[in-house]
C-alpha cells in the first residue's frame, strides 16, 4: 500500500488460489476504511466491479494501473512502515486476513 494521501488509499497484492476450483475476489474490509471497492482499470479509466475471477491454480494480481483495491474516507492515516490489516472475501474460500505493508507513496510493486 503507499502511503495515503488526503483520505484515499490504493491496495496492491497477489492473491494465489492453489486450489483446483476457481473463484472469486468478491470484497475487502478492514478497520481504516467502512468504504472499500475493488476496481478494474482500462484505457486508464477506473471503474468499481463486483469481483475479480481467480484462476484454478492461477494468481490475481492487483496493481498500480491495474486491477487494485481503494479505500475511501479513511479513518486513520498510516504512516510508511505500518501495516494496514484487511480482510479478503471470496465467493467460495472462507476469508483470509492479511496485512498489507505501508511503503512510500510513489510506491509501484512490479507486475507478474
Amino acid at each position: 500500500m503507499p502511503r495515503p494521501v488526503g483520505d484515499l488509499a490504493a491496495g496492491f497484492l497477489v492473491v494465489t488460489n492453489s486450489g483446483g476450483a476457481a473463484d472469486k475476489l468478491t470484497s475487502v474490509t478492514s478497520d481504516i476504511s467502512d468504504d472499500i471497492t475493488i476496481h478494474s482499470t482500462e484505457n486508464q479509466k477506473m471503474r468499481k466491479v463486483k469481483s475479480f475471477d481467480i484462476p484454478a491454480d492461477g494468481e490475481l494480481n492487483l496493481a498500480r494501473g491495474g486491477n487494485h483495491i481503494m479505500f475511501m474516507g479513511l479513518k486513520q492515516q498510516p504512516e510508511q512502515g505500518q501495516k494496514v490489516g484487511i480482510e479478503l472475501h471470496f465467493e467460495k474460500a472462507d476469508p483470509i486476513k492479511v496485512e498489507l505493508p505501508v511503503k512510500e507513496i510513489n510506491y509501484n510493486p512490479a507486475q507478474r
